[in-house]
């Protein structure tokens, strides 16, 4: 089952997501008006999967992010999931869904994102629970969440997962090499602290942001290194150069 979700008409409507903004789409739109496009949607897709590892909120920061974007996010929730954000945030499942564009059911192997011929920027599983991280390296396409994954791989799309797990045993290293070697990024919330963040926001958005970056889409959730705010900030801490 998918479903999609309609926006409300108001600007300034938090989860809703504005027009596609893309330079080169809007001169192909323009071109195409009235005719066959060969180039189709010019939207930027992003599969989001959100397992049932500790974490929640990574998952739900980066799609209240993509709600106010052009990227239309589809959203794929284990049963596993649904049970820690209730347990770990203030959000409902029902709410969390709403911020995606279409959601599909865990069980749907036949959704659209199944398939090979789904266009899409690649998928990212935030945070990616062991259980997963295992299923993916063997390619075991247990449910749709484990075979979007499989299919982003096998179509050489990029692949993130933000395992979440600590410590590690050799197993678990095994298969973070495995992944690894068949074309996945492992991107860990390991949050950075260079930036002097001050909240625990500040480190939950660290870690989205670090995820938007490797999908190539803007973001200012955190100063990077080298920011004109970062050294006026070290220089207020009376670090030089």
């Amino acid at each position: 089952m998918i479903i999609f979700w309609s926006f409300a008409e108001n600007e300034d409507d938090p989860v809703r997501p504005s027009p596609p903004s893309h330079r080169e789409g809007r001169k192909r739109q323009k071109h195409f008006a009235g005719k066959w496009n060969p180039f189709g949607d010019e939207m930027k897709r992003l599969i989001v999967g959100i397992s049932g590892a500790t974490g929640a909120i990574y998952g739900i920061r980066l799609l209240e992010i993509l709600a106010k974007s052009d990227v239309e996010t589809h959203l794929v929730i284990t049963e596993a999931a649904q049970k820690t954000i209730v347990l770990e945030t203030e959000w409902s499942v029902k709410k969390v869904k709403s911020l995606a564009k279409a959601v599909y059911d865990i069980q749907d192997i036949g959704a659209d994102i199944a398939s090979g011929s789904f266009r899409s920027e690649g998928m990212v599983i935030i945070p990616c629970s062991i259980k997963s991280l295992s299923a993916i390296a063997n390619s075991f396409n247990v449910n749709l969440l484990i075979r979007a994954a499989d299919v982003t791989l096998k179509e050489r799309k990029n692949l993130v997962l933000v395992v979440r797990e600590t410590p590690l045993h050799r197993g678990h290293l095994n298969l973070m090499l495995r992944v690894t070697e068949m074309g996945a990024t492992l991107l860990p919330p390991v949050p950075a602290f260079y930036f002097l963040p001050k909240t625990v926001d500040d480190l939950i958005n660290h870690t989205v942001g670090k995820v938007l970056d490797l999908f190539g889409i803007d973001h200012h959730l955190f100063e990077r290194w080298g920011s004109q705010k970062l050294k006026d900030s070290l220089k207020k801490k009376g670090v030089k150069n």
